[in-house]
């Protein structure tokens, strides 16, 4: 029988220890079984670390593999509310008695938390156990038990104030000043993007912050519903997500509806979903690998969330997930292609593979291996460029983007932009976009496709003071007053390009040269 508990959290006890030593709170695999002092010295790189450009030879796992492990490496995980100043060495002796630890790492939002995994789930138990749970009379009770815990020191005064905070893993993106900084110290534009992907990417502590999130709402939500799981979906799990991007989460009711009386009902529910998270599963499984694509779809992602082409409020603008599949659909137009077509995949599928929903084939390959690398060599810098052109003179007003097939087709309706969902034939994936954004979409991707084409005639040099390819495209000046003087004889695309080409005369950006001849960049947003 559970326990009950209250659903906010459970507390702790931690004696103070004085003049304590802190290491830098790096993401730290231990070994298990095995004690937590004998490799608390050891540092090594996330596993998720960016190795942009890298070849992995080691076999590939299944995207439901990876989902598996991720899901039962947060089901032995902790959250600990920790105070400020404490001693991370003497903290982690103390949780070991509950078991041997496997990793752990500090994060800092609105406080000082502890992500601690442990190598048994059986170790959860025994910490829940040896706490304390706040009073019932003002505490809500929910049928289950935390895995929130908040840590209270015996001693809080023995704490001097020579004791050094314990410095927690960043988990926010970089400020715009210093990714333009890096944008424009970079070599090429091969490097700024390959650069804002390492940038921007979420980390291996970020990855398990998600997972763990929803392995705690599903805690709750097993208190009512056993069996029912709450699984990530959209950006945290396409290999597409960025630091602070939102955290999408699903009820899976599967398995009650299998048990149910009502399992009709439970998998209509489903059916509306399924679509979708195949589609994130096949585009996983054109990404994982692929560093290039990834850093391609980053670039084009905050291309437009600079010119505001996108946003968090729902409209009738183009999504994130639209400019992802524009961009996949471009590189299966490449010669020789970069990324497969799903009908080719769907050819290379196993019969454990095969996948039909409503009369919908959804089979698609799920094994990495057997998916034949491209031969393409292509550069960054030229397929970033292609990409703008290519959409920059793209029929939308009669053609469908198709990806299953990796080619154009007559538009069957007449939404100013359709994208074919390449599971349910029928439904256009951007039935949302209207005409003047779409046109805004269009003239932006010439005119970025003009300013790096005007970068390769006159590139600017590494001592020279203004931002330069991807770095020029992402600030909110569009085009620098040199384009400016340059395009005289030229009309700007539209009137949206020109009030934002006047914008950047009244608000051009800042530049210095330091002593040693350095560029430092100055931007204002």
């Amino acid at each position: 029988m559970a326990v009950r508990g209250v659903g906010r959290l459970t507390c702790l006890s931690l004696c103070a220890q004085r003049n304590a030593r802190f290491q830098r709170p790096v993401f730290r695999p231990l070994s298990c079984p095995g004690t937590v002092a004998a490799d608390f010295r050891r540092e090594e790189q996330p596993s998720g670390s960016a190795a942009t450009g890298s070849e992995d030879r080691s076999p590939k796992k299944r995207f439901t593999e990876v989902q598996k492990e991720r899901r039962e490496q947060a089901q032995r995980t902790v959250l600990i509310h920790c105070p400020n100043k404490i001693s991370e060495k003497k903290f982690l002796k103390y949780l070991s008695q509950h078991g041997p630890i496997n990793n752990h790492f500090f994060y800092e939002s609105f406080g000082l938390y502890a992500v601690v995994e442990f190598c048994q789930k059986e170790s959860i138990c025994s910490l829940q156990n040896g706490t304390h749970t706040p009073s019932m009379v003002t505490e809500a009770a929910i049928p289950f038990r935390s895995r929130f815990f908040n840590l209270k020191l015996k001693n809080p005064s023995n704490q001097t104030s020579e004791r050094p905070c314990i410095q927690s893993s960043n988990q926010l993106p970089p400020s715009s000043k210093k990714l333009f900084e890096l944008l424009c110290y970079a070599e090429s534009i091969d490097d700024q993007l390959n650069t804002l992907l390492k940038e921007f990417q979420l980390t291996e502590e970020n990855t398990r912050l998600r997972y763990l999130t929803c392995s705690l709402i599903e805690d709750i939500a097993a208190a009512y519903f056993p069996d029912c799981a709450v699984r990530p979906f959209g950006s945290s799990v396409n290999t597409f997500g960025k630091l602070g991007c939102d955290l999408d989460m699903f009820l899976d009711l599967d398995e009650i509806g299998k048990l149910s009386t009502h399992k009709v009902i439970v998998f209509l529910y489903l059916d509306n979903f399924t679509f979708v998270c195949l589609l994130e599963t096949w585009i996983v499984t054109l990404g994982a690998e692929n560093s290039f694509l990834r850093a391609l779809v980053f670039s084009v992602r905050c291309w437009a969330r600079a010119h505001s082409l996108t946003t968090s409020i729902p409209g009738a603008w183009i999504t994130n997930f639209s400019l992802t599949v524009m961009v996949i659909f471009f590189l299966q137009q490449r010669s020789p292609p970069i990324l497969p077509t799903l009908d080719s995949l769907k050819t290379l599928a196993d019969a454990e593979d095969k996948c039909i929903i409503e009369g919908n084939n959804c089979t698609f390959i799920r094994d990495l291996n057997k998916i034949k690398p491209s031969e393409n060599t292509e550069t960054l810098e030229l397929l970033l460029k292609e990409f703008f052109e290519y959409f920059g003179n793209f029929a939308f007003n009669k053609n469908s983007i198709n990806i299953r097939q990796g080619r154009e087709q007559n538009k069957p309706d007449s939404s100013p932009l359709h994208i074919q969902n390449p599971f349910e034939t029928s439904l256009n994936i951007s039935k949302n976009v209207s005409q003047s954004q779409l046109q805004k979409f269009v003239d932006l991707a010439r005119e970025s496709a003009w300013i790096l084409q005007e970068e390769d005639k006159d590139r600017p040099s590494p001592s020279s003071n203004q931002p330069w390819g991807l770095a020029a495209l992402l600030l909110s000046s569009v085009t620098n007053s040199k384009s400016l003087a340059k395009k005289k004889n030229k009309r700007p695309a539209s009137e949206r390009i020109r009030s934002l080409l006047d914008s950047i005369k009244s608000n051009s950006t800042e530049n210095a040269t330091t002593a040693n001849g350095k560029r430092t960049i100055s931007t204002h947003t």
